[in-house]
């Protein structure tokens, strides 16, 4: 039982502290994070062009994934836009000007370039479909 409030304990905490991270970066930096989005402490955002970001609502960026906005040997300064359910999986990497649609799952490791409709899974370097025509729900879990 112990074990099981402690559990629930740190849920809770870990979502409100989630959440007001979410706020913060929305207020201070001028981010567009829905506040269903889900983002790890360890993911990586850009603060060179911090109104670039736009996450959908239920989206998720799991530990290591970065998201750019900016590229300083180019000199480009592009939004990048995730969609609704979507999953960014670990140590990935999203370069800027790209654009996913609404549930679109991104494999770990993966370095995306250019951008994909909803309802894929991408992966590799670059990335590109591996499975099309699939749903998800909140936080990008397959249905």
């Amino acid at each position: 039982m112990n074990k099981r409030i402690n559990w629930f304990v740190h849920v809770q905490l870990r979502n409100f502290l989630l959440g007001l991270r979410t706020r913060y970066l929305n207020s201070v930096w001028g981010m567009n994070i829905s506040h269903s989005a889900r983002i790890s402490l360890k993911a990586k955002l850009d603060f060179r062009n911090p109104k670039g970001v736009n996450i959908g609502d239920g989206s998720y960026l799991a530990f290591g994934s970065v998201v750019l906005t900016h590229d300083m040997c180019r000199n480009i300064h592009k939004s990048v836009t995730i969609g609704k359910n979507c999953f960014i999986g670990a140590n990935s990497i999203l370069m800027p000007g790209v654009t996913l649609g609404d549930s679109v799952i991104v494999g770990s490791g993966s370095v995306v370039t250019k951008s994909f409709t909803g309802n894929v899974i991408i992966a590799g370097n670059p990335a590109a479909v591996v499975k099309t025509d699939i749903k998800t729900r909140s936080l990008g879990i397959l249905i």
